[in-house]
């Protein structure tokens, strides 16, 4: 592997591992019933929004990247009624993250330019645009949670 394609990998790998404590940061304070609450009339709960963020994760670099066979019901992740335990969603979460770093690590020179489609996903021609993609949504849902999960324990 040259020194770029392991540059690549070991940044995409710190990158989803610090988002990953970030995202623990935020919600692992919070009861079960907190993680499952919106305080505002827009949005979603956390535990819908880890829901959504595990599908995303699970689709685009598992079933597109890793051929793992996950099938994605994406208005479910924001919809579920049932409401999992919070340890049951985040241990998800985390087999979720432990896959994607396992996909990067799998990854060779050549494996970062193949050509990459997925359904609503149409601006990533290349695995490395897709788990480029991953990481910034990641992200910019961790800022929900941490607006949540700091509205939720406010006194």
């Amino acid at each position: 592997m040259s020194e770029l394609s392991q540059a690549v990998s070991a940044a995409f790998v710190s990158e989803f591992r610090s988002h990953a404590a970030s995202l623990h940061k935020w919600v692992d304070p919070l009861s079960d019933e907190q993680f499952w609450k919106n305080p505002f009339s827009y949005g979603n709960s956390a535990g819908h929004l880890i829901l959504h963020l595990t599908g995303n994760l699970s689709y685009y670099i598992g079933a597109r990247i890793a051929a793992t066979g996950y099938i994605r019901n994406r208005d479910l992740e924001f919809a579920e009624a049932r409401r999992p335990s919070k340890t049951e969603v985040l241990r998800s979460f985390d087999d979720t993250i432990t896959m994607v770093i396992a996909t990067i690590h799998r990854q060779s020179d050549s494996d970062w330019s193949l050509p990459y489609s997925a359904e609503r996903l149409s601006d990533a021609p290349n695995r490395f645009a897709a788990v480029l993609h991953c990481a910034t949504h990641l992200y910019h849902h961790i800022g929900q949670i941490n607006f949540l999960s700091r509205e939720l324990t406010k006194s």
